[in-house]
Order: C-alpha cells, then structure tokens, then sequence
C-alpha cells in the first residue's frame, strides 16, 4: 500500500522545542512592529519684547538739576523771605513782586502789569514813602545803625525770590491777577490788602518747589530701575 508522505512539521514549533525562552523571546520581539520614534522637542520660548524704558524725569519748567530748595518749616510751609515778617514788610515786598513783574512780564497776555505798576506808585506814593520809613525802623531796631546792609541784604534776596526763572510764568499770572485787584483799595486799606494778596503771590513758589521735590523722588526711582549701574569702589591707596 502506497503511503502519502508527510507535510513538514511548522519551523517555529519544531524551534520552540530546543531553544531557549530568552532565545525565543528575542525571536518574537524581532518580528514586532518597532517603536515609534520619539517626539519632537518643544519649541523655545519666544524672546521677551523689548520695552524701552519710560522716558528719564527731567526738572519742572526748563529748571537746571541742581536747584537748591528751601527747607520746610515746622508748621509745614516752605521758608520763604515773604512768611514770618510783618505787615509793614509784606506791603514793601508786594511792591517788590510788582516791579519784578513789570520789568520781566512783557508778553501780550501781561500787557496791562506796566501801566497798572505805574498807577500803583502815582497812586499811593505817600503811603509807601511811609512803609519805607516803617521798615527802615524795623531793621533799625533789629541790627542798630548799621541796619542798611543786612536791608539790602534781605530786599535782594526778595528781588532774586520773585525772578526765579522757571516760575516766571506761573508768576507774571498771579501778578497780574494781584495788581488788578487792587484798583479801589484805600491808601489807608493798603497794608491789609498786601497780607491777603502776597500769599497769592508766594503759592507760585510753593507749588514750584513742590513739583521740584517729585522730579528728585522720580529722577530717583528711574535710576534705580533704568539708570546705570554704580560704578565699584576702588581700592584705596593706604
């Protein structure tokens, strides 16, 4: 009888039989699918957008960055050669801002300082004969016979007051503002009409000062943000 010949055993189980597990395991994983690459790495952060630094503080009115300031006093006011006088001074002092204003507020909108100026001296020319007399007797009494130099003294640092540069504008307005509310006034009402109206005068100076002092404390915190570093101590010579 004629045998039908047999169909070669699969490889793979005749292989199992002999190999070794690990072998076997190594054989299996060489028939799977490989891994997936890995994936890309993330992008960089975009840079930052550079933003310029605020623009550097720079003085009030055109000021120069030195300007020394008068101190405040304990009552919080500002030292000032127009507080802490009396009557009589003030009125001499108030002539003192108009003949600054008449000589330096020359523009169109102050046109009418001169000619009231000249009004004021015609006008009451026997009550300020009088005032000067007065504080001549005040400094008199305060420094003896030789009272005319620290006068002199004192009234040109009332005239370097009133010409202070960077206020000069906000000073010609309240000038002009002053001198026409003093047409009416009484030569005998004079004084009293100084001591209400040099105040509106000195506020000038007072908010000035007040804006010089927030230019310094922003000048400071921009240099601490912006500024250049400080330069480091040298070593010094023993």
């Amino acid at each position: 009888m004629h045998r039908q010949p047999r169909s070669p055993a699969p490889l793979f189980p005749m292989l199992a039989r002999f190999l070794p597990a690990a072998v076997l395991a190594a054989a299996l994983a060489s028939c799977a699918a490989p891994p997936p690459p890995p994936p890309p790495p993330p992008p960089p952060p975009a840079p930052k957008p550079y933003i310029p630094p605020p623009p550097k503080p720079v003085p009030p009115s055109g000021a120069s960055d030195n300007l020394a300031i008068p101190p405040l006093d304990a009552d919080g006011l500002r030292q000032s050669v127009n507080r802490g006088i009396s009557p009589t001074q003030m009125l001499w002092n108030l002539r003192s801002a108009l003949n600054v204003a008449a000589l330096n507020c020359n523009g169109p909108a102050h046109a009418e300082i001169l000619p009231r100026y000249k009004a004021f001296l015609k006008t009451y020319a026997k009550a300020l004969s009088a005032t000067n007399r007065k504080v001549d007797a005040e400094f008199k009494a305060r420094f003896g016979a030789k009272f005319t130099a620290p006068r002199e003294a004192y009234m040109t640092s009332v005239y370097n007051h009133f010409a202070l540069p960077p206020a000069m504008r906000d000073f010609c307005n309240a000038s002009l503002a002053v001198s026409g509310d003093m047409a009416g006034v009484k030569p005998a009402e004079l004084e009293a009409f100084a001591v209400r109206s040099l105040p509106s005068i000195e506020i000038v100076y007072d908010d000035f000062y007040r804006r010089y002092e927030k230019y310094r404390i922003d000048l400071a915190e921009w240099n601490a943000k912006y500024g250049p570093p400080a330069a480091a101590p040298t070593a010094g010579t023993p």
